[in-house]
């Protein structure tokens, strides 16, 4: 294919479409769309779960996230002493490994404490049903914020 001949296909499927992003979706069934604020809906047991989940991955990761932790840094260092590179390679996916490791227990802490937050602030609401909104632009900061540092 000639250059001038790509140029023209583009210009082609540029005029054919825009360039902005385009999702399929399912129409919405009703005819008002979604309740303002979202329509994540949320209750006691949906919460406990949640939470005692996020929990019990952050006990988890804590007691066996580092478990390679000391044997790749000995190596590392072995393999630099030898005059590898790897062993530089190895080092910088370690010290990688421990801020995704440390982002992945904020975050996990986090959901765990809020949902007892809300549980606890709610108690004895059995009727109500909570609306939560998730925002994955929100939860994009915390993990920049995180990994920034």
């Amino acid at each position: 294919m000639a250059w001038d001949e790509w140029e023209q296909l583009k210009s082609e499927a540029a005029g054919q479409r825009s360039t902005g992003m385009q999702l399929n979706r399912v129409p919405d069934e009703s005819p008002g769309g979604a309740p303002p604020g979202g329509d994540l809906k949320a209750d006691q047991q949906d919460l406990a779960a949640v939470g005692d989940s996020a929990f019990r991955l952050f006990d988890n990761l804590g007691k066996y996230g580092r478990d390679a932790w000391s044997v790749s840094q000995s190596a590392a260092r072995d393999l630099s002493t030898q005059g590898f590179a790897l062993g530089g390679a190895l080092d910088h996916v370690q010290e990688r490994w421990e801020k995704q490791l440390k982002t992945l227990l904020d975050a996990c802490a986090h959901i765990s404490n809020r949902m007892d937050f809300t549980q606890n602030a709610h108690a004895g609401d059995e009727h109500y049903v909570y609306g939560i909104v998730s925002s994955i632009t929100t939860l994009d900061e915390g993990f920049t914020e995180r990994t920034q540092r």
